[in-house]
């Protein structure tokens, strides 16, 4: 028996807990609609990122077979994928056909291009004149050429025209134009008592007629596709050649990368799905995905809000009992720490502060690293206006962020052009910390005002991301900050820090010895325990550590959202472990952990995930959490994520994600811990 579980397996099942949700009755009908769209997303990325992996694996010709975590040869894990992914499909669109005939019975009806009354037929004729026509380009399929290139991420129609007198066949491809002004989902012309939503693969099949009236045929079908490419991102290796140029090559590359899937309508003809396949290289079955009549269904996060009924209910995020509207945040945070738990608090209060800084007479640095942004970034705007008042602004931009790195290059150019100097990572190193540091004059000197998160500086996210952010002055905690911003600067310098987690440099070696205290103190018969939250457990000598502080006693509760490669409630490995994953309306991504340390426990927020890449390749941040106020805060809050007994599922198993069981102190009606969270901070403020 394998003492790990494989990491891409478990992240399917996480994703399984994905379209849990959108089976869940219990969720409004729109919000489970969008969870299929969510789920959709998610497997693209994985397919794109994490089986593209597996493919280049098992396409390697060594003589020793490369072994993933679970014991799986490439060939052998890549079958299992495949098959993981089919059976998911299955469940999707199963959810998706209960869900409709819901929506249907509440007046929300999805109808296609056969189901449409003459004025819909009219506004369908009309909408594809004005919108969609200008933006479609069809595409003659020949035998004898080469297909004309189609990137990922669009869905495509293969259509197929025969002409029986002549007996001729030709083929076409359309891609489906989806964009922000032409949306997938349209509103249709519709009764009083209902609303009715047409998708726009349908309105193309209105007129298929009339795009392809200059040839003969006596049938047309149409049937929908997607291709998948490996996403890798290869860098040049060239000196001379800045880390911009090898982005920007790189994602170039990216875009005509290697197809390793295509997903098609199970009734397209065989001929056509032939064609297909031999024309973009995917002549291996395992490539081939059967699927139902539409595809790339991530379009289901944006379907329209038509009724606020069947929609999540809004919660609007409350101020922090110590950060009063229109005052000084810096003025706060001179006596006293901050800690932010988003979404239940507004990150407005961080806009704030960058704010405050930006024209602060006293103000004279600010330095901050930018994973990921929102598109109209209202924290770039503050920096520029930082820099526009004369402040020295220093943004370490990380351009390597996957599916960010056009964005981040652009965020680049319009922070240099407002006079921000922008640092880039090396090649083989990202920075994934969270950190900022304002220095403000007071005095005979600097005084630091810092903050370390473990989110993205994205005002879009924090409103559905979980995550947690620490506004402090506390010495120490600001001259290690200071430290990791010299060592950003110049890579070449090396730190001891004496508060701060700082990966690749002190952070693996810190937890190493806060687990091994623990077994320390366990075989002392001391009160052990480690309480801590991840979005991913995938780290071998980090999970060998927990499995010997699981022998020796310790108590060990674990919150994981995704993947998870621990296998816990194992009888004589890790029979004191066990590992909850919570999924809910938003998605979990703060990272905590608490050391019991002999009864004076260690509190911890941090960047990064107990993962390698993490804490080995990456620039990663974690800070102790020393207000004794904020310390119950973050055991509050872990106990009632423990609690949960709504969307909480318990990972003992790795083919079944069981929800946790009630018991008669933590009853369904008080135990859905997001809920509570937020009841929780809205006392806090309410005093």
């Amino acid at each position: 028996m394998s003492l790990t579980n494989n990491r891409e397996l478990s992240w399917l099942l996480f994703n399984d807990r994905v379209l849990q949700e959108a089976q869940d009755e219990m969720v409004p009908l729109l919000q489970r609609l969008r969870f299929l769209g969510i789920s959709s997303n998610n497997q693209d990325e994985f397919i794109k990122v994490r089986v593209a992996n597996v493919i280049r694996a098992a396409k390697l010709r060594t003589r020793k077979p490369i072994i993933f975590t679970g014991g799986y040869t490439p060939a052998e894990l890549l079958k299992r994928i495949n098959k993981k992914t089919i059976e998911a499909q299955n469940i999707f669109d199963k959810a998706y056909s209960e869900i409709l005939v819901k929506m249907e019975r509440h007046g929300i009806v999805l109808l296609n291009e056969n189901e449409l009354n003459d004025d819909q037929i009219m506004f369908c004729r009309e909408y594809y004149a004005n919108t969609i026509s200008p933006r479609l380009v069809p595409l003659i399929l020949r035998k004898s050429s080469e297909i004309p290139f189609l990137p990922d991420g669009r869905i495509y129609l293969a259509v197929k025209m025969l002409s029986t007198k002549k007996s001729l066949i030709r083929y076409a491809v359309l891609q489906i134009p989806v964009s922000d002004n032409c949306p997938r989902f349209i509103v249709l012309p519709s009764p009083p008592d209902r609303t009715e939503v047409i998708i726009m693969d349908d309105i193309i099949r209105l007129m298929i007629d009339e795009i392809f009236f200059m040839f003969n045929y006596d049938e047309i079908s149409v049937h929908t596709f997607k291709i998948m490419r490996d996403a890798e991102l290869t860098l040049d290796d060239d000196v001379s050649k800045s880390l911009v140029e090898k982005i920007e090559q790189g994602l170039n590359k990216r875009k005509f990368g290697q197809p390793i899937r295509l997903t098609y309508d199970k009734n397209m003809p065989e001929d056509l799905l032939r064609m297909l396949s031999v024309k973009l290289g995917l002549k291996n079955y395992g490539h081939l995905i059967p699927g139902g009549r539409y595809h790339q269904m991530k379009h289901l996060m944006k379907f329209p809000r038509v009724n606020r009924e069947f929609e999540e209910k809004i919660q609007e995020p409350v101020f922090h009992p110590d950060i009063r509207q229109f005052s000084s945040i810096l003025s706060v945070l001179r006596k006293k720490d901050i800690f932010l738990n988003y979404p239940y608090h507004s990150f407005g209060h961080f806009i704030d502060f960058l704010h405050e800084a930006a024209i602060d007479p006293k103000i004279v640095n600010i330095f901050i690293t930018l994973y990921r942004t929102a598109e109209h970034s209202k924290v770039i705007n503050a920096l520029i206006n930082a820099a526009k008042n004369g402040k020295k602004v220093t943004v370490l931009v990380e351009l390597k962020a996957r599916f960010d790195e056009e964005q981040n290059i652009y965020s680049s150019e319009v922070l240099q052009n407002s006079g921000v100097k922008v640092l880039h990572s090396p090649d083989m190193l990202k920075v994934h910390s969270k950190v900022v540091l304002v220095e403000r004059r007071e005095g005979a000197g600097l005084r630091g005002y810092g903050y370390i998160g473990t989110g993205n500086f994205n005002e879009s996210t924090a409103k559905i991301y979980s995550d947690y952010g620490l506004f402090t002055t506390h010495p120490g905690i600001i001259n290690d900050i200071r430290k990791v911003m010299l060592f950003l600067t110049d890579m070449h310098n090396h730190f001891y820090y004496d508060y701060l987690l700082v990966a690749p440099h002190s952070m693996r070696y810190e937890f190493e010895k806060l687990i091994n205290n623990e077994i320390k103190n366990a075989k002392k018969e001391k009160k052990a325990f480690i309480y801590a939250k991840f979005n991913r457990l995938t780290d071998e000598k980090i999970i060998s550590l927990l499995y010997d502080a699981s022998s020796a006693g310790v108590d060990i509760r674990l919150v994981i959202r995704g993947a998870c490669c621990l296998k816990p409630q194992v009888k004589g490995l890790s029979d004191n472990i066990r590992i909850i994953s919570i999924v809910d309306k938003y998605l979990e991504h703060a990272r905590m952990a608490i050391f019991c340390n002999g009864g004076a426990a260690k509190y911890y927020i941090l960047s990064a995930d107990w993962m390698s890449r993490n804490l080995d390749r990456r620039v990663e941040v974690g800070t102790p959490i020393l207000d004794r106020k904020i310390k119950k805060n973050l055991m509050d809050i872990f106990m009632i994520q423990w609690n949960d007994c709504v969307k909480a599922r318990d990972l003992s198993s790795m083919d079944f994600n069981k929800y946790v069981k009630c018991t008669e102190t933590n009853t369904w009606e008080n135990s859905r811990s997001q809920t509570r969270i937020y009841d929780y901070y809205k006392t806090l403020t309410n005093g």
